[in-house]
Formats: C-alpha cells, structure tokens, sequence
C-alpha cells in the first residue's frame, strides 16, 4: 500500500505558468482530472489485499501466486517509475497520463475477465506499469499548471485524495468481493478510468520540459528489471526449493551480477536511469534505505493480517476491512501532525520516533492469536499507523531535499520506487518466513494432535493452505476431527504469522539506527516539490 504522494521525473522547470482560459489547463480542474485518474492506483495499493482470499479460493492459488498478485504489480511500478517520468518529459505529461490511463483500466478489466491466476498475475504486471506512467505525470502536470504560491495547496489536496484512495481501499474492497465479487474489484477501475479520460481530454493542457532527454537508458532498465527479478524469484521460491538449494542460490548471485551490472553501467551512459552520484549524500542514502526498510516491514506484515482476520477469525471481508481503519484512520489523522513536527524540529526526530512506534507495533503484533479480540488487534493496528505517518511525510524532504536540484525529479522517483521495492521484498521474505516455519511445525503439530498422518504428497499442499490461514479439510471428515484439523492449522499458521512479525520488527529497529543519519534537506526545491 503506497499512501505517499509520487514525485514526477524530473519535473520541468517552469516557475509562472501562463494565464489559463476555459477549461483547458485551469489550475483547480487540473487537479480534480489528475486525481481521478490517480485515486485508481492509490485504491489499488489496499483494496486488492481485501480481495486476495477471495481470489486464492477461487482460483486455487497457492501462496507463491498470491505473493506475485502482489509482487508483479510493485516491481512493474518500481522499475517502471523513474524510466515512465523521463517518458513524460520527453513526450508530454498530458499524452503519458493518459495513456496510463486508459492502459491502467483496461489491464483492470482483463484481470476481472480473467479465470486464471497465471493470467491476473500477467496483468497485475501490465496494471503496474501503466500505473507508473499515470502517477509521476499527474504531479508534473500539477507543477505546470499552478503557479508556485498555490502548488503547495495543490499538493496537499491530492495527498489527501491519495491517502483516503488508500484508507477506503479495504471498506470498498471488503463490500464489492462480499456483496459482488472479486472481479468488481478490478472492474471498479473501467468507469473511474472512462471518467479519468473524458475529464483529461477536456481538461488536461499539454506540456513539454525544457531541455527534455533525448536518449533513454533502455539497458538500465533491462538491468534493473533482471535483477529484481531473480532477486524476489529466489526469495518466494526458497521456501519450495530450500534455501540450501542451488536454484536458490543461482537466482540469488544472478541477481547480486545484475545489480552490479546496472552499477557499472550507470558511471558510463550519458543520461543513466539512476544518476549514483546522488548517492554520494548520506542523508539522502540513508532516506533511501529507510524507506525501504519501513515498506519492508509495512507491507509485508499487512500481507498477512488479511488472511489472519478472515481466515482464522472467519471475519467477512467488511468486518476485515472494518479492522484495518484504525491503521489507514491514523495515518491520515496523524500525516499533519508529523508534518508539522518535521517542520518545526526537522525529519530526524519525527523518523527515529516513528520507526520506533512501528517496532513497537510490530512486537505487539506478534503476539496476536485466534482469541485476541477488536480491542487488541485496533491497539496494535493504530500504533502502526501513528508510527508510520513521520516516515510517510518526511521520505519527500530527506530524499529530494538532499539531491541537487537539477536532480529532484529523479530523486522523487527514487523515493516512490525505493517504497514498492521495499513492500515487494517484505511481502516475498516474510512470505518465505511463513511457510519456512509452517512446513517446519505442521507435521509435529498434527501428530500431537494424534490426526491420521497426511500422506506425504499431500503435504505441500496442506502446507500451502495453512500458510494462509485456512484448514485442510477433507470432505465428510467428522466433527470432532474437522476441530482438531482447524485448531492445528491456525495454531501453525499464527506460529508463523509471529515470526514473520518479528522479523519485521526486526527491520523496524534496524530502520530506526539508519533514521538517525537523517537530517532537513540541503537543496529544497521552492513551489512544493521538497515539501511534499
């Protein structure tokens, strides 16, 4: 789930725009079209993880392939989103949000039409990188459009769009996969988008950056995409192949050759993906890193508090999404107030604080079982969202605030794309947390409870269930047997939940350390950009 406001890349260098007539180009209708077309994308961040039961029920899915339904959307908007603002300053803001528009609500529609995880998987991809090149567009648009006493204004209205986008993604999901189906969920996105259009056409002004790239650093992103790829590949496939096995590791040094690759190359091309001299600030660095560590922790712990709240509580997918607002509620509620605080006393404190905050949740969160009640659970789940406002807020300034200016743009896309990288290698780590210890402890555990041995190629797939909250229950088994079967699948899976909750803790604390090399941007940007 991404609740921060992207960044384009880079983003022109126009200070006064010129007068507006009419509908086209007029400031305030400019932000209304661009946060239509936005709000699909933030609602997809949460309201997916709602309907990702629903869909594994359906489908089949096993626990890899509800991982990369995730996994595909954030690496395709992570590799995507620096090469997709170079695009919209090279062609033109206006042309690049549209097209990610209309490409956004038609991978939608397809994953909705679709009755094979391979296949929703295919287009959770396709969704991911046209929803790279609607999002950094939207905000150069805005940026040329208002004049620079307005932007800020401008800015803080879309991020409240975004973030109640984000907050009402499990309410909308939880009614249309309860009331509906799964497949409303995507479909939702076909007439927000037929809407995100018209408004565009009508509204939307046409805008070119001044000394726009000429040349686009097409094997960077090979590189890149390779890199992540054998990178999150390894990491959900480990808890299938071992983490021993030399699969596992090809795909590991494949992806530390790639990386190292992609380094090598950016010193030489003329116009890289990603200039390293940026990395040169250690504020800015360690912003980079802090950011994904925080998604790390984030996302790949939400991952499974769907599956814990309607799996092991049996919650409706309303009641589930119902838990999660005190989450969502508090970071909206509480994103002003650490703005203030990090303008008043700079990001440092606010960051180290709420990281700490997030630790603190995430150790509470571990202790969660099939008996914890509402009370517990929305304890738990506030101080996560208190704890992750400051860092939501204050990634912006650290980041962008600590690049040259000439640099802000791709510094921007840096900071979005170093959160859904971090969300993706959260959600495959802890993915292979869980189902290491769940195919660890279900054999003990079932033979304690003096169950009838699961045959042996059955086991992998019994395991599969249980890493996501669910019984394997065969049909017509007995009662008091069904019982037992349940009690010692939630009993597995809360045991693996745990840990994969204390691990994030883990890299919450770690965040914490690395937030102290934080400090208020040296290069900020007037008219909002550093400030969003």
């Amino acid at each position: 789930m991404s609740s921060q406001t992207p960044v384009a890349d880079p983003i022109p260098d126009i200070t006064e725009p010129e007068p507006r007539r009419g509908l086209r180009g007029h400031p305030w209708l400019t932000l209304f079209s661009v946060a239509i077309g936005v709000m699909m994308v933030a609602l997809d961040g949460t309201i997916v993880a709602i309907a990702n039961p629903a869909i594994q029920k359906d489908l089949g899915a096993s626990l890899a392939d509800v991982q990369w339904i995730t996994n595909g959307y954030l690496l395709a908007l992570a590799v995507a989103l620096i090469t997709a603002g170079k695009l919209g300053d090279r062609f033109g803001h206006r042309q690049t949000f549209l097209i990610g528009v209309v490409g956004f609500a038609l991978a939608s529609g397809a994953i909705g039409l679709s009755g094979e995880v391979s296949l929703v998987i295919v287009f959770r991809v396709l969704q991911g990188l046209f929803g790279a090149l609607l999002m950094p567009a939207a905000l150069g648009l805005l940026r040329a459009t208002f004049p620079a006493e307005k932007l800020n204004m401008a800015i803080g209205i879309w991020g409240m769009v975004i973030g109640a986008s984000t907050a009402g993604g499990p309410i909308v999901g939880g009614l249309l996969v309860e009331h509906v189906n799964w497949q409303s969920v995507f479909f939702i996105n076909v007439p927000v988008g037929i809407l995100a259009l018209v408004l565009g056409l009508a509204i939307l002004k046409d805008h070119r950056a001044k000394n726009a790239p000429r040349s686009f650093d097409v094997p960077g992103i090979v590189l890149l995409s390779g890199a992540m790829f054998c990178l999150i590949w390894a990491l959900i496939k480990a808890g299938e192949w071992g983490w021993g096995d030399g699969r596992t590791w090809a795909f590991l040094i494949g992806s530390i050759v790639l990386f190292a690759a992609f380094g090598v190359l950016e010193t030489k091309v003329r116009e890289p993906l990603i200039p390293l001299r940026m990395f040169r600030s250690l504020p800015l660095t360690a912003g980079t890193v802090l950011m994904v560590l925080m998604a790390f922790a984030f996302m790949g712990g939400l991952f499974f508090v769907t599956f814990y709240l309607q799996n092991v509580h049996g919650m409706s997918p309303v009641d589930s999404g119902l838990h999660l607002l005190p989450l969502t509620g508090m970071m909206i509620v509480a994103s002003p107030v650490a703005g203030a605080m990090i303008t008043k006393f700079g990001p440092r404190v606010p960051l180290v604080g709420g990281m700490v905050f997030t630790a603190v949740a995430m150790f509470g969160m571990a202790t969660l079982d099939a008996g914890t009640g509402t009370g517990a659970m929305s304890l738990w789940f506030a101080l996560l969202g208190l704890g992750l406002a400051p860092v939501m807020v204050g990634a912006t300034e650290v980041i962008v605030g600590n690049a040259p200016m000439e640099l802000s743009g791709v510094a921007g896309g840096l900071q979005q794309a170093a959160m859904q990288v971090g969300g993706s290698l959260g959600t495959a780590v802890l993915g292979a947390v869980m189902a290491s210890r769940v195919s660890s402890e279900l054999p003990d555990n079932w033979n304690a409870a003096h169950l009838p041995p699961i045959p042996a190629a059955q086991l992998d797939k019994a395991a599969d269930a249980v890493a996501v909250g669910m019984a394997p229950v065969p049909k017509g088994t007995p009662a008091p047997f069904a019982e037992k079967i349940t009690a010692v699948a939630h009993d597995t899976f809360i045991s693996g939940m745990g840990l994969a909750f204390t691990v994030a803790c883990g890299v919450a604390v770690v965040a914490a350390v690395v937030a102290f090399a934080t400090k208020r941007g040296e290069n900020e940007v007037e008219g909002g950009v550093g400030h969003i």
